[in-house]
């Protein structure tokens, strides 16, 4: 954690700490530059479940238009995304002209950064939580696997970019693959989530099928379809 200067001796006491802290947030990766393409496609599935988008801070992934040319539509862009209920803070990727009209619109620009690695370089280890994990409480396993030994409450996410477990009940939210791995899954001995997501590809607790809730499942990916199957 970054380390900032003390307050020098004699001043009053502090009202405020600056602290270095990491945070993961929502990403969408534009595919392209039409805007109205996003806008369609986007709506549909922010309607699907309006509270998990509600005032969330969202980063605009530029990555796969590297290589082209165009202007990428902010004003619109920003517009659309808090018209739905999200917050805008930033892009990643993207080219220099790209960056200096995000922050014509006020978006800060934001690195990539590098994926988290085990000791000795090799894979990320896996993260093990044993106690249960409570309403409003967030959990990330940043480049590997989560596993959880307990309950996981509702209102309660648990995300990481590999593969997800879990012994207990599942009422919460729980997204694997959150940075595109499009091989992770989600295991669980109990589904009762309110949403579920693999690789941004997701269904909220009404469209999960009843006969599979309460049940020990596996959650994948299968053509870029979202599955649901008993174990």
């Amino acid at each position: 954690m970054a380390a900032f200067p003390s307050a020098p001796a004699g001043d009053p006491a502090p009202a405020f700490e600056l602290k270095a802290a990491a945070f993961t947030l929502p990403v969408i990766r534009l595919m392209g530059l039409d805007m109205d393409a996003v806008a369609e496609q986007l709506a549909p599935r922010v309607e699907q479940a309006p509270a998990f988008f509600l005032h969330t801070p969202v980063v605009v992934d530029l990555g796969a238009l590297a290589d082209s040319d165009g202007e990428v539509g902010f004003p619109q862009l920003v517009g659309l995304l808090r018209g739905l209920g999200m917050i805008p803070i930033g892009v990643r990727g993207g080219t220099t002209a790209q960056h200096e009209a995000a922050q014509a619109m006020e978006l800060a620009i934001l690195s990539d950064g590098a994926r988290p690695k085990g000791k000795g370089g090799g894979d990320p280890l896996p993260t093990l939580i044993t106690r249960p994990v409570r309403s409003g409480q967030r959990v990330y396993a940043a480049g590997g696997d989560l596993t959880v030994v307990a309950a996981v409450s509702s209102g309660a996410e648990l995300m990481a970019d590999g593969n997800i477990h879990v012994y207990g009940a599942l009422r919460g939210r729980v997204m694997a693959g959150l940075k595109g791995r499009t091989d992770a899954r989600i295991f669980c001995q109990d589904l009762q989530a309110e949403l579920i997501s693999v690789a941004g590809h997701y269904r909220v607790s009404e469209n999960i099928p009843a006969s599979l809730k309460g049940q020990r499942v596996q959650i994948f990916l299968d053509h870029e379809v979202l599955r649901i199957e008993p174990l």
